[in-house]
């Protein structure tokens, strides 16, 4: 094979690489998966290097700076692969500012936090919200909350009181926590600390196609809808969110509410309409309510969902916001799909999920066909 045949040959190849996708496209997420290297200038770069676009039959890939520098080749200039990149250096001061929030007993103002780490206060509160997808001040309320509720769960709480687990977990006054900590806790802090010991919640356990499915109602609405292959393992799994509440097995009206739920399961064209008592962190709730918008029939990406809430780096926690979910089908995170629209995990199953999306697509063909259908003129 001659020279000019054999550039062709590993120009091809570079070309058919999937990394090479990435050089082109100067993708700062590949950054650090991956180096490449250059034989006519005889450097080596991070995928995102903004340098002109080298030949393809000049290229070649490196699993990390070691392998490359082992070659012969030495670091670029420009894009310093040898050094953290900017979206690490970001990820640390990022890092940096939740430490300080989590031990801070007061929250601490947007303009300190950015000081402190060392950008302008709109570079930093940008850069937060992009990878926690948070506001600094929302992600202090959640940790504050969470605070809360460890503080309600010790047993050697201060005093005893929920006074003063109000003041452990960083609130300045009990009119404060009071206003919201039914969106917080779902209940009376009472009530929560006691672990629910005097919340009543209903349910029962029907069955569907997909299986055995178990409803449950607090007096807010709807706070459960599980599924699986075993009823007893179910009623485990609600007795274990609210280890103290009292269980009360559903009525002949409950048992409607199941019928209700299992009716859509099966037909999903017909919709489902219930008060629901959604709990969950600010974050968890921000990606619940995107997840309701998607309709019946279509599929979005955790990436395109990240992208809705104004989260766009913040891919693995809506997929951790996906799993948290315990309201199957009304927060229906079976329409949440892997970019390349294969199917990734499911907490009640891939098959299920498959099966629902199934059912869905189903249902929205024929009714599409319904509405195209040519109707007799009278």
């Amino acid at each position: 094979m001659n020279l000019s045949a054999e550039n062709a040959q590993r120009a091809a190849n570079i070309l058919g690489d999937p990394r090479w996708a990435a050089v082109a496209a100067r993708k700062p997420e590949a950054d650090g998966t991956f180096y490449y290297s250059v034989k006519s200038t005889g450097v080596y770069c991070r995928p995102s290097c903004a340098a002109r676009l080298a030949r393809p039959e000049n290229v070649q890939f490196h699993a990390s700076c070691e392998d490359a520098e082992q070659a012969g080749f030495r670091p670029c200039k420009r894009c310093k692969p040898d050094r953290p990149s900017l979206l690490e250096q970001h990820a640390a001061k990022v890092t940096e500012a939740c430490r300080i929030i989590e031990a801070s007993e007061s929250v601490p103002g947007l303009q300190e936090l950015a000081q402190r780490v060392g950008v302008s206060a709109y570079h930093f509160h940008r850069l937060f919200k992009q990878a926690t997808g948070l506001t600094p001040r929302a992600y202090a309320a959640a940790r504050r909350e969470q605070r809360m509720r460890t503080a309600l769960e010790r047993s050697d709480t201060r005093a005893g009181t929920i006074t003063a687990a109000i003041f452990d977990a960083g609130y300045n006054a009990n009119s404060r926590f009071y206003e919201k900590s039914d969106a917080v806790l779902g209940m009376t802090p009472t009530s929560y600390r006691a672990g629910g010991a005097n919340t009543e919640i209903r349910f029962a356990v029907g069955e569907c196609s997909l299986g055995a499915i178990l409803v449950a109602q607090s007096e807010r609405g709807v706070c459960a809808i599980l599924m699986g292959d075993d009823p007893d393992a179910l009623a485990r799994d609600l007795q274990d969110r609210f280890p103290r509440a009292r269980l009360i097995g559903g009525d002949s009206a409950f048992e409607q509410l199941v019928a209700t739920v299992v009716g859509f399961v099966e037909a999903p064209e017909i919709g489902l309409d219930l008060p629901l008592d959604i709990r969950g962190t600010v974050f968890q709730q921000r990606v619940w309510q995107a997840l309701r918008e998607i309709p019946a029939g279509q599929t979005v990406s955790y990436t395109e969902i990240a992208q809705r809430i104004g989260a766009p780096k913040a891919v693995r926690a809506v997929a951790g916001a996906c799993a948290a979910n315990a309201l199957a089908v009304a927060i229906p995170c079976h329409r949440v799909v892997r970019n390349d629209g294969g199917l990734s995990g499911y907490r009640w199953g891939v098959e299920r999920k498959r099966a629902l999306l199934d059912n869905e697509a189903r249902a929205l063909l024929e009714k599409e066909g319904a509405d195209n259908k040519p109707r007799l003129k009278i």
